[in-house]
């Protein structure tokens, strides 16, 4: 399926990056990664780094799919507020996920600064404010779950935001410890450090039939050539049909999002934070390297994006109207929009492990508003399971066999 229509503004901030030849020969290597986009990246960069030989193989082009569409928002809260995860699997659990997601940004600030060109990575506090006054409670409850378990969180009453911001709303949290990225730099780097470092990638390599005999996997591709590999990791983003049906409990929907113009000044948005809310679907804005502001929500239920463009303008026309709402005074003009395919599972935790029917398979699927940080904590946890390491924390609470997907 389609993973966009409009016009996407990551690719246009870096116009000259590496080509990777379509695969040509049989290869054989300890691990093959299926997908070039967030997940398959980090994964890749993860593995080579603990001495693995690893092939990365993208069907189109690397960070073309999900990737070219993502919003960049790195947040350890999730979908799914604290206290309620708590209530789903357990407080234990629930503190243990979010600890790890926190870990995980943690853990992409230190590859964004190891890497060897500029990703446009920049640390930043989220609001989390409450949409209307019947949130509060729930929110004050959220502070005090958080805070409990040594989250860095501030509360802030309808007062303070007052005097911080140039709109008013009920209440909100502050979150410290997250960050933003460009996406689509970000996985491009990643890529070409792989490379460097001895790694094959191949674009325009569609792998069509995935067999296994005596613990060999074995992969070929559209144009005959095979891999064979002791380890297969799925990193296909949003398309359920690929799984042979492993994923069943997953929904795609569309969401849609917009970049503004440069604006000319940024004073009034304190500390550049990445604004969201807690009405669902909700409203997410953050600001750009170069002061532009990143729009995004208003969340369908329906996997095909959007490709008639009146019908998307209406919605990029709301995004917009709701920039101004907040923030009067910034009112440079949308430049680009776009509609995507957006995958959420239907207990809010992402898929990541092993395949429970078949040795040697793994998945990297990071479905949820949080896909990259779920990239990151996908990597150290199929990591661990290949070396054969003690099980990362929370490897049980992602599984694809979870006791929590039974009851949804």
């Amino acid at each position: 399926m389609e993973h966009h229509y409009g016009s996407l503004y990551w690719p246009t901030t870096w116009h000259k990056h590496e080509a990777y030849a379509p695969l040509r020969q049989n290869l054989r290597k300890e691990v093959a990664i299926i997908g070039g986009g967030m997940s398959g990246s980090i994964c890749a960069h993860t593995l080579l780094e603990a001495g693995l030989s690893v092939v990365m193989l993208e069907r189109d082009e690397i960070s073309g799919g999900s990737t070219s569409a993502n919003t960049g928002l790195l947040q350890y809260a999730n979908d799914i507020m604290l206290h309620e995860l708590g209530e789903q699997i357990g407080t234990k659990d629930a503190v243990a996920f979010y600890s790890s997601c926190r870990m995980a940004v943690h853990q992409l600030r230190e590859l964004a600064s190891r890497l060897p060109k500029e990703v446009e990575f920049v640390d930043r506090s989220s609001f989390y404010y409450a949409s209307t006054n019947e949130d509060v409670a729930k929110l004050q409850r959220e502070y005090e779950m958080l805070k409990a378990h040594d989250f860095d969180v501030e509360y802030w009453s309808e007062t303070k935001i007052r005097e911080q911001f140039p709109f008013s709303k009920p209440a909100a949290l502050v979150m410290h410890g997250d960050a933003e990225v460009n996406p689509y730099r970000f996985v491009r780097t990643i890529a070409d450090d792989c490379v460097r470092q001895g790694m094959e990638v191949y674009e325009q390599t569609e792998v069509v039939t995935h067999k296994s005999e005596a613990g060999i996997h074995t992969l070929t591709t559209a144009d005959g050539y095979t891999i064979e590999a002791d380890h297969v990791i799925y990193a296909i983003g949003y398309e359920p049909e690929e799984l042979r049906g492993q994923l069943i409990k997953a929904d795609i929907n569309r969401s849609y999002a917009a970049v503004t113009a440069p604006q000319p000044s940024l004073e009034a948005w304190h500390g550049r934070y990445m604004i969201w809310e807690t009405q669902r679907p909700y409203l997410y804005m953050r600001t750009t390297e170069d002061g532009r502001i990143v729009v995004g929500g208003l969340d369908e239920e329906q996997a095909e994006p959007l490709a008639d463009d009146d019908a998307r303008h209406k919605r990029i026309d709301k995004l917009e109207k709701s920039i101004r709402s907040m923030f009067p005074m910034l009112d440079q003009p949308v430049e680009f929009e776009w509609s995507a395919a957006f995958g959420e599972s239907r207990d809010n935790l992402p898929f990541i492990g092993k395949d429970p029917a078949w040795d040697g398979v793994y998945y990297c699927l990071g479905y949820g508003g949080n896909g990259t940080v779920y990239s990151m904590l996908a990597a150290g946890i199929i990591r661990d399971l290949i070396q054969g390491q003690d099980p990362h924390p929370v490897a049980r609470i992602v599984r694809l066999d979870r006791p929590s997907l039974a009851e949804v």
